[in-house]
C-alpha cells in the first residue's frame, strides 16, 4: 500500500533555538548565512533512513560550504557535482572519486577530461554532442541519460532546459554503446521543492516507460538516478524527511527491478533548514499617503543570496524584534538599484507595523541556494557571508 500525504504527522520542523540564539546574541555588519552543521547531519540521517538502500549523492550546488562537504564525507555520503570546481572541492575534503557523479549535462570538454583523470567514471548526458565529448575525453566511462519529464506540481519546476525524450534517449544509449561507453541508466528531476510525495507518481510512470523500452531494446540498465525534489519547510506543511523519502522509495520499488543501483540527489532537503540569514531593515516607506502597502527594503536581495524569490516561488519566513505586535502587508525588496530586485510583491508579506530601519531580522531556512547564488559584489554590496557553527 502506498502512503499518502495525510499519513504523515511531522509537518512542521522544530525551529533551531541554537541558530536563533546565536544570531540574536551576535553582531553582523553585513548579511550573513549561519549554518548549524549538526542539523545537516540530522537531515542526512533522516533521509538516509527513508531512502534505505538508495545512495545519497548530495547536490553540492545547494550549499558548497567546505564544512558541509567534510561532514557528509565523514557520514558516508556520495556527491553530485555540477562542475570541475565542485569535484575539486569534494576531493579536497576526502571524497573518493567513485563516490562522485558528474551530473551536469552541459560540460566543457576539458572538464570532462579532468574528471576522467581524477577517477570519475559516471557522467550525465542528454544530447548526442555531449555523448561524443564524453567518449572522446572519458573513454570507457558510464553514462546515464537525463530524461525530460512533465511538470509534477513542484514549487520550482525544472523542465525544458534539461533532459530528452524517450526515443532520443534510446538513440543516445545506442550512440554511447557504439562509442565504447557504458549506457548505465537514466536520471530525471521531479522538480525542486516537491512538497507531496504523491506528486512523484506520474513522473515515475513516465520514467518507468522509458526504462522498460530501453531494456526491451537490449540495454542492460542498472542505474536509476531519481534526482532531488526533497522539500524543506518554508511555511507550507511537508512530511518528515524519513517518511517522505520512504514514500518516494515505495513508489520507485513498485516500478523498477530489484537490485538496481538507485541514486538520490537531495540538496535543498539536506541543508535548507540548517541555515538562517542575519539581515537588517534599511528602509520602510510608502509611495504615497494612501498606499495600501509599505515597502520594506532589506540589506539582502535577489542578487545577494535570495535569487529563489524569483517569481515568488520560494516563500521565506521572517523573525523580527516586533513579532507578536500588530502586522500589515508590505512589499519586500532588496537594496540594489536594479528594479528587478523585488522579493515579494504579488503576494505581499505580513510584517509588524513597528518595523523600522535598523531593525535586525532573521530569515529562516535559508541554508540552500543562497550563498551559492549570491553575486560577488553587484552594486558594490559584499557577497553573502557564511558562518558555520
Amino acid at each position: 500500500m502506498t502512503a499518502t500525504f495525510a499519513d504523515f504527522s511531522a509537518s512542521f520542523p522544530i525551529p533551531s533555538a541554537r541558530l536563533e540564539g546565536f544570531i540574536a546574541s551576535n553582531r553582523f555588519d553585513r548579511p550573513t548565512l549561519v549554518i548549524e552543521i549538526d542539523r545537516v547531519e540530522t537531515q542526512y540521517r533522516a533521509l538516509a533512513e527513508g531512502l534505505g538502500a538508495a545512495d545519497i549523492h548530495y547536490a553540492v550546488k545547494a550549499n558548497p560550504a567546505p564544512e558541509i562537504i567534510e561532514r557528509l564525507v565523514a557520514l558516508g555520503s556520495k556527491f553530485d557535482a555540477a562542475s570541475r570546481g565542485e569535484i575539486e572541492l569534494c576531493l579536497s575534503k576526502g571524497a573518493q572519486p567513485d563516490t562522485i557523479s558528474y551530473g551536469n549535462t552541459i560540460k566543457r570538454a576539458a572538464d570532462i577530461a579532468f574528471a576522467h583523470r581524477a577517477g570519475i567514471t559516471l557522467f550525465a548526458a542528454d544530447a548526442a554532442e555531449e555523448i561524443a565529448k564524453i567518449a572522446a575525453h572519458a573513454p570507457g566511462a558510464s553514462v546515464y541519460i537525463r530524461l525530460l519529464v512533465e511538470a509534477s506540481g513542484a514549487d520550482w519546476p525544472l523542465t525544458r532546459k534539461f533532459g530528452t525524450t524517450r526515443d532520443t534517449a534510446l538513440k543516445l544509449m545506442a550512440q554511447a554503446r557504439g562509442l565504447g561507453l557504458r549506457p548505465a541508466g537514466v536520471s530525471f528531476h521531479v522538480g525542486s521543492q516537491t512538497r507531496d510525495p504523491a506528486m512523484w507518481s506520474d513522473t515515475l510512470d513516465q520514467v518507468a516507460a522509458v526504462w522498460d523500452a530501453a531494456t526491451d531494446a537490449g540495454f542492460d540498465l542498472d542505474v536509476l538516478n531519481i534526482g532531488g525534489g526533497f522539500p524543506a519547510f518554508y511555511g507550507d506543511a511537508i512530511p518528515h524527511p524519513t517518511a517522505y523519502a520512504a514514500a518516494v522509495m515505495a513508489q520507485v520499488n513498485a516500478r523498477f527491478p530489484a537490485g538496481i543501483r538507485i541514486m538520490a540527489e537531495p540538496g535543498r532537503g539536506m541543508v535548507a533548514e540548517a541555515g538562517m540569514i542575519a539581515a537588517e531593515v534599511l528602509l520602510v516607506a510608502k509611495k504615497s499617503e494612501d498606499d495600501l502597502h509599505r515597502w520594506v527594503y532589506l540589506d539582502i536581495g535577489k542578487f545577494s543570496g535570495l535569487a529563489e524569490t524569483m517569481d515568488e516561488a520560494i516563500r521565506y519566513q521572517f523573525i523580527t524584534p516586533h513579532d507578536g505586535e500588530a502586522t500589515g502587508p508590505c512589499i519586500l525588496a532588496g537594496p540594489s538599484c536594479d528594479s528587478a530586485d523585488v522579493l515579494y510583491e504579488k503576494r505581499p508579506v505580513s510584517l509588524p507595523l513597528a518595523l523600522r530601519a535598523g531593525d535586525k531580522v532573521i530569515i529562516r531556512n535559508c541554508g540552500a541556494y543562497t550563498s551559492s547564488y549570491a553575486s560577488v559584489g553587484f552594486n558594490g554590496f559584499p557577497p553573502l557571508d557564511v558562518m558555520v557553527i
